[in-house]
């Protein structure tokens, strides 16, 4: 089994990597600074001898002195703030986690011969002139405006990635995630799958923003994380961006329905004004990674939201 680290541990998709590896009997190192990380997601990992915390902050260059990350074989660089309202509360840290953070797991990789997954995100493409999304869409983004600092870190990002494979054969993949959900998502998350199902199991209005004609394209964690895994094993994928996401879109208004329906709220909806920059449409074409990995989601979205609103259900009583 290989030495793995997963940075962003705490977090929503790291916590749920960090299980499904330790679960495969791999050594997992967790990164995480603890900024929107919440240890509860990985309170019974730290009872695992197959499991090391550390405290840290992967933008800092000093992480690369850390004992635990010698021999690493597998880097999965996941941290970063990912729903709009903690990436704008931490602009800064978000821009030196994508950007800094991520060249210090590049010379990690590089010091190691480490195999590496950077976590780039759908948001690269913008608000999209070009529907659906393909790897070779360059985006419709603004580097001025509400949400840039974490569009535009996440293609920095990907550009030293980019180049340490040009220049070191640093074997870094990228994925470009498309709404990865479940239930491990915080209740004050802010993203749409979180909110609409705590409102609608409070007996509360959903909020939609804008008219709720927007689209987007949601895939369920298990299906996230088992791309990602094959991801990092595919050699012809080094230095190259890959889409992981369900192609099934759907609007606004027809997730608020179907999750009152799920839930049996009797919940209504209102709506808000739209927020800046807020993108109108999101569906991933997947054909490279149904060429290169063999994936594609498994989970339907009422499957995917059935089992998440059993586990909000379960965790509110």
């Amino acid at each position: 089994m290989s030495k793995v680290v997963v940075t962003g541990a705490a977090g929503f998709l790291g916590s749920h990597l960090c299980k499904e590896l330790v679960r495969q009997k791999h050594e997992v190192i967790g990164l995480d600074n603890m900024c929107t990380g919440q240890l509860a997601n990985i309170q019974p990992l730290l009872e695992d001898d197959r499991f090391t915390f550390v405290h840290a902050d992967v933008s800092s260059p000093d992480v690369l002195f850390n004992t635990e990350l010698r021999e690493v074989e597998q880097i999965y660089h996941l941290a970063s703030p990912a729903s709009p309202r903690f990436y704008q509360a931490m602009a800064l840290e978000t821009i030196a986690v994508n950007t800094n953070g991520t060249k210090t797991m590049l010379e990690l990789a590089k010091a190691w011969n480490a195999k590496m997954v950077y976590t780039s995100t759908s948001e690269i493409y913008g608000d999209p002139l070009v529907h659906p999304q393909s790897e070779d869409y360059r985006g419709n983004v603004a580097t001025l405006g509400p949400r840039a600092c974490y569009d535009e870190a996440k293609r920095m990002g990907e550009v030293y990635c980019y180049e340490y494979y040009r220049l070191y054969r640093v074997p870094v993949k990228i994925a470009r995630l498309f709404n990865t959900y479940s239930a491990g998502l915080r209740n004050d998350d802010g993203r749409v799958i979180s909110n609409f199902v705590t409102q609608a199991l409070c007996g509360k209005e959903l909020t939609v923003y804008g008219d709720g004609s927007q689209t987007r394209s949601f895939c369920y964690v298990d299906d996230t994380i088992r791309g990602l895994q094959l991801l990092m094993q595919c050699d012809e994928a080094n230095g190259e961006a890959v889409n992981l996401g369900n192609p099934e879109e759907c609007s606004i208004n027809t997730l608020a329905n179907l999750i009152i329906k799920l839930t049996g709220s009797v919940s209504g909806i209102t709506y808000h004004p739209l927020p800046a920059d807020d993108p109108k449409v999101r569906r991933p074409v997947i054909e490279k990674a149904r060429a290169l990995l063999g994936w594609q989601p498994e989970v339907t979205l009422e499957q995917g939201l059935t089992l998440t609103i059993e586990n909000y259900r379960r965790q509110m009583h």
